[in-house]
C-alpha cells in the first residue's frame, strides 16, 4: 500500500447489531482497510445516507459479495492510499465516490475508476450527496430510458435524493420532469426546484400527466414505488413509452394489461446499481465525467441538502429518512 505515514491501524464505523429500526445502528471500532489492486482508500469527510442503506439495516437488502457490511454507498474525501496498479498521482486529491459498501466509516475503500475529482467550491457534503443519485438517474432516465432534449418524464418521490436529482438533471437538459410529492410543502419545493409537481394525496397524477401533455402522455416514467403505481403510470406513458423500475417500495407484484403494452410499444425495464460490475460502473463514472462532470464544476447542478448529522448520529440520521419528511439528502458527517 502506497500512501501517508498517519493511517491508523483502527478506525470508527458505523456497524448493524441485528436487524430492525434506527437504534441498531452504532459505532464500532474497526481495522482501517488496505487498498487492493485498482483500488484508493479515502479519508471520509463524508457519507451520503440513501435508502439501500435503510433497506440493509432493515435486514432486507445485503451487501452483494465481496462488499463490506458497513453501509454507506456514497463518501466525499481525500485519497491517502492507493493499491497496486493506481497512478501515485492521486493522493491527496479530494474526490467524490460510489461505493459497494462501508461509506459510514473514517475511511473506505474505492475502486479508483468509480471516484470524481470534488471542485474546490464544492463542500465534502455537497461531494457526499452526488454520486448515488446521480449515477441512479443517469444510467436509469438517460440510458435505459434514453430520454433527450424537449422529452417530459414523470418521477416519483419527487423530493427525495433521486428526485431532486432528476429534475436538476430535467432543468439542465432541456426535459420537462413531473414529480408526485406527499405534502403541499414538498410540492412547493419542487416546483422551486423547476417540476410540475403533483401532490398525491389529494390529485390523481394519471389525470393531471394526461390533461398537463394534452393527452400524449410522458416519454419516460422513473418509478421507486412499483405495486398498484405500474398500471397507473403505463397510462401515463405516449407511444413507444419507456417504464424504468429502481425500486419496489410499496411491494414487488403488479398486474398488467399487456395488450395496452402491446398496442401503444411500451417498454417496462429497470435495474440496480449496487450489484453491477465494477467495470460497468467504471464505464458509467467516465461518461457522468464527460457530460455532468462539467455542469458540477461550473456550479450549475449542485445537489440538494437535506440536513446533515455526525457520524455517530447515523440512528438520528436513519430515523429521518424512515419518517420520510426529509427534503433532498441527508448527508453524515465525519
Amino acid at each position: 500500500m502506497n500512501g501517508t505515514a498517519s493511517i491508523p491501524a483502527d478506525m470508527t464505523a458505523i456497524g448493524i447489531s441485528q436487524p430492525g429500526g434506527p437504534e441498531v445502528l452504532t459505532p464500532v471500532t474497526l481495522p482501517t482497510p488496505v487498498p487492493a489492486s485498482g483500488e484508493v482508500l479515502i479519508r471520509v469527510a463524508a457519507a451520503g445516507v440513501n435508502r439501500p442503506d435503510v433497506m440493509q439495516r432493515q435486514g432486507k437488502y445485503p451487501p452483494p459479495p465481496g462488499a463490506p457490511v458497513t453501509p454507506g454507498l456514497e463518501v466525499a474525501g481525500d485519497i491517502v492510499a492507493i493499491g497496486p496498479d493506481v497512478d501515485a498521482a492521486l493522493i491527496g486529491r479530494r474526490v467524490c465516490a460510489l461505493l459497494p459498501g462501508g461509506g459510514y466509516a473514517g475511511y473506505a475503500l474505492a475502486h479508483a475508476d468509480h471516484c470524481l475529482p470534488l471542485p474546490d467550491s464544492l463542500s465534502y457534503v455537497e461531494g457526499a450527496a452526488i454520486p448515488e443519485t446521480l449515477f441512479t438517474v443517469w444510467s436509469n432516465l438517460f440510458e435505459r430510458a434514453y430520454i433527450v432534449d424537449g422529452d417530459s418524464v414523470l418521477v416519483h418521490g419527487g423530493t427525495s435524493g433521486i428526485g431532486t436529482m432528476a429534475i436538476a438533471l430535467c432543468r439542465l437538459f432541456d426535459i420537462r420532469i413531473f414529480v408526485t410529492c406527499g405534502t403541499e410543502e414538498k410540492c412547493a419545493v419542487a416546483r422551486d426546484l423547476g417540476a410540475v409537481a403533483i401532490n398525491y394525496r389529494t390529485q390523481d397524477f394519471v389525470e393531471v400527466v394526461r390533461a398537463e401533455t394534452q393527452g400524449k402522455g410522458v416519454n419516460a416514467v422513473l418509478d421507486m414505488v412499483g405495486g398498484d403505481y405500474v398500471p397507473r403510470n403505463l397510462q401515463c406513458l405516449g407511444e413507444d413509452g419507456r417504464h424504468v423500475s429502481i425500486a419496489v417500495l410499496a411491494g414487488p407484484k403488479t398486474t398488467l394489461f399487456l395488450p395496452e403494452v402491446m398496442q401503444r410499444r411500451l417498454t417496462l425495464t429497470g435495474s440496480t446499481l449496487r450489484p453491477r460490475s465494477a467495470g460497468f460502473k467504471a464505464m458509467l463514472a467516465l461518461e457522468i465525467g464527460r457530460t455532468v462532470w462539467p455542469m458540477v464544476e461550473s456550479g450549475e447542478l449542485r445537489p440538494v441538502i437535506d440536513r446533515v448529522f455526525p457520524l455517530a448520529d447515523a440512528a438520528a440520521a436513519h430515523a429521518r429518512m424512515d419518517a420520510g419528511e426529509h427534503v433532498g439528502k441527508i448527508v453524515l458527517q465525519v
